[in-house]
């Protein structure tokens, strides 16, 4: 039971102690705080006297991220205590990475890569895959949607958490690799400010602020805030301008209900990045990055006048706890959000042109010119609501101890672009030495319905304006069983009606223009445990998932209607088999997991026109995935993790695609950081720490087999270092360096083409905490 960071520990051997952590986590007894002020100061809530073995546990958590908790009312155990391999980034990695963006925490989990697919223009901002598959609608709050597409910082994140594997058990449709949800900073009943300002090479500059006012015993306030202006280290023209707050409240009306308001706004300007495209050397068959034949990293081949993406990103949300008794609580969490957005940008393309691939690969490379179009530019808002009511009941039947979970989770959602032109038709850019800027003749126009085909300049066939919505009513209930204190098994089942309606006007590719999709989908999971002791957890896991035609109706162009093309759902199938073990008094904590994960039905989109090339597809990524985090000694921390992949195209409608690799799926990935602290509690302290990330190469191609011409992304590899040293309890100054060597990384994937990543970066930065 979650109550502002209180949790509750207990063992199912009784109906008073069956109750296990509803979003906790176990601590050792020195740990345990049995000062009333001190909980409340920590956790926002006050000491609980339902039972003796309900036992409250300090807010900080240990470097053991078994010990944290999911962020999500509808998985009430802790990290430990979870059936699935769980990655968290938690907040001390934030801070000693100096972590500012979404994308820069994920960073640190094996498993999830970035990319970002047009579908004229639909999905960009932050689009991740989940163990090689797409997590476009699968990203979370405090365990609820959001639906905002724009590029997601930092400021107001406690931890990020990644839930591997089919989750629509709990989060409803999607979920095919996993769950990305971020856990939101919240009130706490106690005073603390914290002012944080960063400074750095490519002309960076960031400052942020966190205020937390107690009003009273039954009231706190809380503040978050950021500046950020950035460009790109390595990148020329590539820059970012946000801010945003989060002002939050705490109302605690008695022991037994308390409700939290928050409110968040993000605003950005920046200017989009679609990377250097891929080339096929003359004699060979694997297309690789321009910048692997002299092409240089920083060269960007958007237009400077017209290339733009502007977000505006509101989110309200309330969240209700109630303690009914001590075995049942009760959660209502709603959010309404809106969104805004401004997108305009240019494609490079080579496409074998002579004039491009064949000048470029000749005695005169200087000659060689890129087309460059680009998506129609459109105007987009969209508004969401989502309310999830939860009921989470511990009991017993005869013998047996049970924690049940139901609920009812109602979502919908309504988008409409305003789609225009370009006056002319892009002039080539050369390829080596491109120029940013337009002919003063091309600008943007607005869209006219009754146009048929729009967007005639850049060849794309856009309609003039589009709309949808989706609705969402999902019914769910799943049961924990405990046989004994060590066995136990949890399955459960939920149930979804998925409605979704499209509507364009205008645009010659269209031959459908009213759209609509139905469907009933179930999606069961099941799992059974083994807890030798408090420190080892074994499990085994089974679980579906279902993606809707429709259900990236907001960010992308996906065929709407039941059996167009043979056309269905598609359908994901897991197998894991995992253990977890917390060692060394609870300081490290070990996980590994062995999976499979089927997908059928897939449908395949080209990167260019959002068209389907593929569908009825079958697949299967299966690995083994590895953890460490914790306290190897008092002052001697690590963090990382590590996958291998092995990942197949077993069926195919697409000559030639069936034996693939899976595209987009490495073969291996991972991370490891560390830090230690020299001489702390003195003077001279200072804390000291690095880490590596690598990735290993990936086929950009969804047709990658020998005989296919194909494009292939080199594999990554980064290494980062940090020094920080505190004054005293209150002021810190830290230094921290990205991609020391200075390697050609790229981070963004696309079937044609790749974003090269940052090149050397350096911060500095000063923190104030009161």
């Amino acid at each position: 039971m979650q109550k502002n960071g209180i949790k509750r520990i207990v063992k199912p051997v009784s109906l008073a102690t069956v109750m296990v952590t509803l979003i906790g986590s176990p601590v050792l007894a020195k740990d345990i705080s049995t000062d009333k002020k001190e909980v409340e100061a920590r956790d926002g809530d006050t000491e609980s006297s339902k039972a003796n073995e309900h036992i409250l546990v300090r807010g900080k958590k240990t470097s053991n991220i078994l010990t944290h908790d999911t962020g999500v009312d509808l998985m009430p155990q802790d990290v430990m205590h979870t059936p699935q391999n769980i990655n968290v980034v938690p907040q001390k990695i934030l801070q000693e990475q100096n972590i500012k963006s979404l994308d820069e925490a994920l960073k640190n989990v094996p498993g999830v890569t970035s990319s970002v697919g047009e579908g004229r223009g639909g999905m960009s901002g932050n689009q991740f895959l989940i163990r090689g598959f797409q997590a476009q609608n699968d990203i979370y709050e405090d365990g609820l949607r959001d639906f905002g597409v724009y590029s997601r910082d930092s400021f107001n994140y406690d931890s990020v958490v990644v839930i591997k594997g089919p989750s629509s058990s709990v989060f409803g449709n999607g979920t095919t690799g996993g769950a990305i949800n971020v856990i939101t900073k919240k009130p706490m009943l106690t005073d603390r400010y914290d002012v944080n300002f960063t400074g750095g090479n490519g002309d960076y500059y960031r400052g942020t602020i966190d205020l937390n006012k107690e009003i009273n015993d039954h009231i706190a306030v809380r503040l978050t805030a950021v500046g950020n202006s950035n460009n790109v280290v390595g990148r020329d023209y590539i820059y970012s301008k946000r801010w945003g707050l989060a002002p939050s409240a705490l109302f605690k009306f008695n022991d037994k209900i308390n409700y939290v308001v928050q409110f968040m706004h993000q605003q950005d300007d920046r200017m989009p990045d679609y990377g250097i495209p891929t080339l096929i050397k003359p004699g060979n068959s694997i297309a690789k990055p321009m910048t692997k034949y002299g092409v240089r990293r920083s060269n960007w081949y958007g237009r400077k006048e017209i290339d733009r993406d502007q977000t505006q990103d509101n989110q309200l949300t309330g969240r209700l706890t109630y303690d009914v008794n001590p075995d049942i609580v009760i959660h209502n969490d709603t959010r309404y959000g809106n969104y805004s957005r401004y997108f305009a940008v240019t494609r490079p393309r080579c496409n074998g042109r002579p004039t491009c691939s064949g000048l470029f690969f000749s005695n005169n490379p200087g000659a060689a010119m890129m087309n460059t179009d680009g998506p129609s530019p459109y105007n987009q808002d969209t508004w969401s609501f989502q309310n999830v009511l939860s009921t989470v009941a511990n009991f017993e039947t005869w013998k047996f101890k049970h924690q049940l979970t139901a609920g009812v989770d109602v979502v919908y959602a309504s988008e409409r672009r305003e789609y225009g032109e370009f006056s002319e038709t892009f002039p080539d850019n050369n390829v080596l030495n491109p120029s940013p800027y337009l002919p003063t003749n091309i600008v943007v126009l607005p869209g006219n319905p009754h146009n048929t085909s729009i967007s005639g300049a850049t060849g794309a066939g856009d309609p003039a304006s589009r709309k949808g919505n989706t609705r969402d009513v999902g019914v769910f209930i799943y049961d924990q069983i405990w046989f004994t204190e060590q066995w136990s098994i949890k399955g459960g089942v939920r149930y979804d009606n998925w409605r979704a309606k499209y509507n364009t006007e205008g645009g010659s590719s269209f031959t459908a223009n009213n759209m609509k999709t139905n469907n009933n989908v179930v999606n069961p999971t099941a799992s059974l445990m083994f807890n030798p002791d408090d420190n080892q957890m074994y499990y085994f896991t089974w679980a579906l998932s279902t993606t809707p035609l429709g259900m990236y109706l907001t960010n992308s162009y996906a065929p709407m209607q039941d059996g167009e093309g043979g056309m269905k759902p598609e359908r994901s199938r897991l197998y894991e088999l995992g253990g977890k073990w917390s060692l060394m008094d609870k300081r490290l904590g070990l996980t590994a997991s062995l999976f499979r994960l089927e997908k059928n039905n897939q449908l395949v989109s080209d990167p260019l026109d959002g068209s389907v090339v593929s569908s009825g597809d079958q697949v299967y990524n299966e690995g083994i995935e590895l953890g460490i985090s914790g306290n190897i000694t008092k002052h001697w921390d690590v963090y990382g993790g590590f996958a291998a992949y092995h990942s197949k195209v077993t069926d195919s409608q697409t000559k030639g695609m069936k034996g693939s690799r899976v595209q987009y799926v490495p073969t291996q990935q991972g991370s490891l950081w560390t830090t230690y602290e020299i001489l702390p509690n003195t003077p001279y302290n200072l804390q000291v720490g690095g880490g590596i990330t690598w990735r290993g190469d990936v086929w950009l191609s969804y047709v990658n087999t020998r005989q296919a011409p194909r494009g292939k992304a080199p594999a990554n590899m980064s290494i980062d270092a940090m020094l920080s040293h505190k004054f005293d309890e209150h002021w810190k100054v830290a230094f921290n360096m990205y991609n020391v060597t200075n390697r050609l990384n790229y981070d963004s994937l696309f079937s044609n083409r790749v974003t090269p990543s940052a090149g050397r970066a350096f911060l500095f930065s000063l923190n104030m905490t009161q």
